[in-house]
Formats: structure tokens, sequence, C-alpha cells
């Protein structure tokens, strides 16, 4: 039996990751292309140092949507999710690549200015009103399942996205809503909108919208991330 986890298991201090455009839910899996040294020198605190405790960092978006590099000020939503590495490789070209698996959602209640020597940021962080994703139950299919499956086979047609439908067809309704909000090439605040719905059923109801809205719209390939 799986012991339960409570907020108090986290660090209430967590070194952030912000990318626009890029959100972790809970128990999901999130791909990264690090190459910034700031963020190189996070991953390596992280696994090596002790520095950052638990392999655990913290993805967030800045609040204005940046294309380049994010500054070391960039204001930042309030609602990130925790996330621990569950994979490295270092290929040998200056780059690391990591997979979160996302932990539970956090807000945000103060921020720290980068260290000068490490140059990545750090904010204080509070699990307490997310305390459910850490142990989540076992949901029935949500609203409108088949629904959302047609429009996200127009969606990714349009767009030019393939799909293991098989995959799609046997995978249980909340991680596919959570796979959903995480991949789809949604603007930043529709992301963002999503990563702070309450449970799954009402991330459910806002994905077919967004679908309906975004459907024969041509958006970029969502192929690996890169920061």
């Amino acid at each position: 039996m799986v012991a339960t986890r409570t907020p108090d298991d986290l660090p209430n201090r967590l070194a952030v990751f912000p990318l626009s455009g890029i959100v972790l839910m809970p128990f999901g899996h999130l791909p990264l292309n690090v190459f910034e040294t700031r963020y190189l020198n996070m991953i390596e605190d992280a696994l090596g140092t002790g520095r950052i405790k638990g392999r655990i960092l913290g993805m967030i978006q800045p609040r204005h949507n940046q294309t380049d590099l994010v500054a070391d000020d960039a204001p930042l939503y309030d609602i990130g999710t925790a996330g621990r590495i569950v994979q490295f490789q270092d290929p040998g070209n200056g780059r690391y690549l990591i997979t979160l698996e996302g932990l539970a959602r956090f807000r945000v209640t103060a921020t720290i200015p980068p260290d000068p020597d490490r140059g990545y940021r750090w904010v204080e962080a509070n699990f307490e009103e997310f305390e459910d994703d850490l142990n989540p139950v076992e949901h029935k299919d949500g609203p409108g399942r088949e629904r959302l499956l047609e429009l996200m086979h127009d969606y990714f047609g349009d767009n030019d996205i393939a799909a293991d439908w098989g995959a799609v067809s046997d995978a249980p309704y909340d991680a596919l809503i959570a796979s959903l909000a995480m991949s789809c090439p949604f603007a930043p605040q529709e992301k963002q909108a999503l990563l702070e719905c309450t449970n799954h059923e009402q991330r459910a109801r806002m994905l077919i919208s967004l679908f309906e809205m975004n459907t024969n719209s041509i958006a970029p390939d969502p192929g690996s991330l890169k920061h």
C-alpha cells in the first residue's frame, strides 16, 4: 500500500524553471532540452550538490509571453507545479535532456532574486490548497469523452499532429486530459487556465471549449521543448 503524501513532504522553497507556453500537470511527464547556463547549473545542483532537495524543481510560466530568454525579474504567475527529475541524459554537447514528473501544484507566496553565482530563481511555495494533487482518486470517465476525442481528432488533423490513437482510446480519462493540457499548442494564458482548473472534469470542459475555438486554426509543431 502506497503511503499517503502531504504538502509537508515537499520543499517550501523551490528553484523555478520559467517557460512561456509550458505547463506541468500533476503526474504528467514533461521532457525538456536544457541549454541556458543558469538552468544547467540548476540541474547540476538538483542532481549532484544537494543544494536542491529531492531533485524537485518548480515549473511556472512568466506572466508575459516571452519567445526569447526569460528575464531574471520577469513577473511569474501565482501557480506552478513542482516536478521531480525522473530521467536525465548528458549528450555531451553542452545540453541536458531531462524529464520531470509532476507532483503537485503550488501557489507562490514570495519570489527570491537569483543567486548571482548560479543564476536561477527561487520562490517560496505553498501546497496546502492543492493537497488533492498528491493523492488523486481513480475517476471514471468524466464529461464529454466522446466529444473530446472527436474534437481532438479534428484538431490534430488540422495541425498535422501525430497521435497513437489506440493509446489515446485506452488512456484513463484524467491522464488523457492532463496529457492534452500539457502537449497541445494552446496560448500561454489558455495553458495557465487549464493548469488552474480545480479538477479533471473542469479541465475536460475547458479543453472541449478550446478545441471548439481552435479547430481549423494553424498552430506550430509541438516538437521538442527547449530552453
